[in-house]
């Protein structure tokens, strides 16, 4: 076994922290089959739309892209170019845009046959990210055959921490051996052999060796993420969405993997995916039902007060086995108007 192979061993648990995101990551996925699944992007296309622009703009900032989030809904969502950033961000932003919604609509269908992914989808999500941008500023480094959706044909030098790609005569076979561990992985999930609570290190382990590999000259990072969200939404789960604030966290857990150390790479993504779970239950579940307090927060409660309307009793709501309390949209929405009514005034004297 190579060291960017996965694992076919059951993953290390980490401290107790991570097991416990684990379990809720277990307990989130579970939740969402008794709901039926996610909302199709046609059926909440406000929700998804969401998380479309938080993607595009914080996988391209992660890479030093300068757009700010209202430039970016603009841009997706209108195709104006507001403010007077460099040429180069507008692109990189439409580019990654154009793959990420792709990506979502396979929310709708599978790839061909039982496979998560493919080969060619792999170029084709790099391609269609990078082309825009690359016709304007390509790489300094590459030759003609390099282009978006095309392989390296350059070594790597090894980065900082000490990790050292493939050489790029491998790229091809190593990326092949993913892709086809990246569909183990999904027969796994399906017929039970993988436990829901062990998937989050095995996304880790996934997300780390498509980054070990580095098959193109640039935009790996990039490719990489919307390549695990694409077996996210073709497993019937919300994407990971790894936040710009999150940049030295995610590149540590990224050197933490390279040691086989997975567990915070493990704990990001399954807490952002638990996230984006919570953003899109509510479509789906409908005024009555009962859903995790996280799903219900608004602008009038936070978690915090939920959480304290639940324990003092002043929201129905109920805590399950698992210690996570639920309560319905139509419960909170009768709380609140019980919270905020006016009492009338006492005209007694």
């Amino acid at each position: 076994m190579t060291n960017y192979e996965i694992s076919a061993s059951v993953p290390k648990r980490g401290r107790p922290a991570r097991q416990a995101v684990d379990k809720r990551f277990e307990a989130a996925i579970d939740e969402l089959a008794n709901y039926g699944g996610l909302p199709k992007p046609y059926e909440a296309k406000g929700l998804w739309d969401r998380l479309w622009h938080l993607e595009a703009h914080h996988s391209t900032a992660i890479e030093g892209n300068t757009l700010v989030l209202r430039e970016v809904e603009q841009l997706l969502e209108q195709g104006r170019a507001v403010g007077a950033k460099e040429l180069k961000d507008y692109l990189e932003v439409l580019g990654y845009g154009e793959a990420a919604k792709w990506v979502y609509e396979q929310a709708l269908q599978p790839a061909a046959g039982d496979q998560l992914i493919t080969l060619q989808e792999v170029r084709q999500i790099h391609k269609v990210a990078l082309s825009g941008a690359w016709d304007v500023t390509p790489h300094p480094d590459a030759n003609d055959s390099e282009g978006p959706g095309n392989f390296r044909e350059h070594e790597i030098a090894p980065f900082a921490h000490g990790m050292t790609p493939p050489s790029f005569p491998l790229v091809h076979a190593e990326l092949t051996n993913w892709v086809d561990r990246a569909n183990d992985f999904g027969v796994g999930v399906a017929d039970g052999s993988i436990l829901l609570a062990e998937v989050p290190e095995w996304l880790a382990q996934m997300h780390r060796n498509f980054e070990h590999i580095h098959p193109f000259i640039d935009g790996n990072g990039r490719t990489g993420r919307l390549c695990l969200n694409l077996i996210l939404v073709r497993l019937g789960w919300p994407p990971a969405i790894v936040f710009k604030d999150q940049r030295k966290k995610y590149l540590k857990a990224l050197d933490r993997a390279d040691n086989e150390d997975f567990g915070p790479l493990a704990e990001l993504l399954s807490r952002s995916v638990i996230d984006n779970l919570h953003t899109l239950i509510p479509n789906i579940a409908g005024p009555a039902k009962y859903v995790p307090l996280p799903a219900l927060v608004d602008d009038d409660f936070s978690l915090v007060a939920l959480k304290a309307a639940a324990a003092r009793g002043r929201l129905e709501a109920i805590r399950g086995t698992d210690g996570q309390w639920r309560s319905s949209r139509a419960a909170v929405d009768a709380y609140k108007e019980s919270r905020f009514k006016r009492k009338p005034r006492d005209t007694t004297f």
